[in-house]
């Protein structure tokens, strides 16, 4: 025997997978059946293996939040089918005492008929004759129209539309009365405008820049002032209703309402926690009905696989509906009360790696097959014992 002969012979004892002969090998069907069993067993553990390794998930840190000082961005878009736009007002409350009334800033009205249809022109309507005092006004036009006692919103005491004299009525804190009055408001039809709009509906969307404070924002009838350190909203005519007899309400749809830059999430679990309230759905014949909702908002940093981070909010909201009695006090509208938290959630986006899923995919395969052979022969030997005993042989 040759030196080489030896040593293999030797390194064969390290064999840990000893072999048996063909000729002393049984194969059975049963052991067949096992074997194509465990053989789809593993490929279905495999693919979804392979599903889990593709698949990227969201792992959640906590951390303190060192942005609050910073301006917050507001994007909402909400549908009132029941209130004209000319109606609606915007008003922003924080802790810090800022206090802004009628905000138009960003802030888009589009009118909409009964069906919901975006209109975009007015509808002609006969109102009866006015042309005596409209004739009037036009003849006593005045380049440098009068305030009425209030302040210009122009700064040359000069109001020359219905809007002016409305903003310089707000600035002041008080309210319009009767437009009639308003020598611009009647030369530009007001108040036929109004009762032109009356069966309407309204979208208002856009955005809102407010501090990162607690606070509110809310969507009410009627014109805003303040009277006495008290925020007054005008809504003698929502109380009273449309000239046609038909009654205002508050009914509302929340297209949108997210806390943040505007984004785009590549996760639907990241954008319905982001955008929580999209899709709510109000719904009431009355007209004296506050809505509330109070949302708990936390700063979000998404850190993706690739590309840059974003930076939104998610919220949590608890929503109250309650009815002002006759008399009672309370103003109708829709309120966001809003709470901002200390900390901040960044979600960092992950994925197994390679070694992992190899790893996971020799288990499955080393798994199943191991099983299976205990099966087979917990099987075979079951078999042979029942066969010996039909046979009445013993050993």
């Amino acid at each position: 025997m040759t030196q080489n002969d030896s040593l293999l012979s030797r390194f064969r004892h390290f064999d840990g997978y000893a072999k048996t002969m063909d000729d002393f090998r049984v194969k059975t069907t049963i052991g067949a059946l096992v074997t194509v069993v465990s053989t789809m067993i593993i490929i279905f553990l495999v693919f979804f293996e392979l599903n889990v390794y593709r698949t990227p998930v969201w792992r959640p840190e906590l951390v303190v939040d060192k942005g609050r000082k910073e301006k917050m961005t507001i994007h909402f878009n909400i549908t009132f089918p029941k209130m004209p736009c000319h109606m609606l007002s915007v008003d922003i409350m924080d802790d810090s005492g800022d206090h802004i009334s009628g905000y138009t800033h960003d802030v888009y009205k589009v009118r909409l008929d009964l069906m919901g249809v975006e209109l975009t022109s007015e509808k002609e309507k006969t109102l009866g004759d006015n042309t005596q005092k409209v004739g009037k006004v036009l003849q006593e036009f005045n380049p440098c129209g009068s305030c009425y006692g209030a302040t210009s919103p122009r700064g040359d005491n000069c109001c020359n539309t219905c809007e002016e004299v409305r903003t310089a009525y707000v600035n002041m804190g008080w309210g319009l009365g009767d437009p009639d009055k308003i020598d611009q408001c009647l030369r530009e039809g007001w108040r036929e405008r109004i009762e032109t709009q009356s069966n309407e509906g309204c979208n208002i969307h856009g955005k809102l820049l407010v501090n990162k404070v607690r606070g509110n924002f809310h969507i009410a009838p009627g014109q805003a002032f303040q009277q006495s350190e008290m925020h007054i909203h005008d809504i003698k005519t929502f109380i009273t209703g449309a000239p046609d007899g038909h009654t205002f309400d508050l009914t509302h749809h929340i297209h949108r309402l997210k806390f943040g830059p505007d984004t785009e999430e590549t996760s639907a679990a990241i954008a319905a926690i982001t955008d929580t309230l999209a899709g709510t759905d109000k719904k009431t014949e009355r007209a004296r009905v506050v809505y509330q909702y109070f949302l708990k908002i936390v700063s979000t940093e998404l850190k993706p696989l690739s590309g840059a981070s974003i930076y939104t909010n998610q919220y949590s909201v608890t929503q109250n509906e309650r009815s002002i009695q006759e008399g009672g006090s309370g103003l109708p509208g829709v309120f966001f009360n809003m709470d901002i938290s200390p900390m901040l959630i960044i979600y960092h986006e992950t994925r197994p790696s390679f070694t992992s899923f190899i790893t996971g995919v020799f288990s499955i395969v080393g798994g199943v097959f191991t099983v299976a052979g205990l099966l087979d022969r917990v099987i075979y030997r079951a078999g042979k014992t029942l066969k010996k005993m039909d046979t009445g042989k013993t050993f």
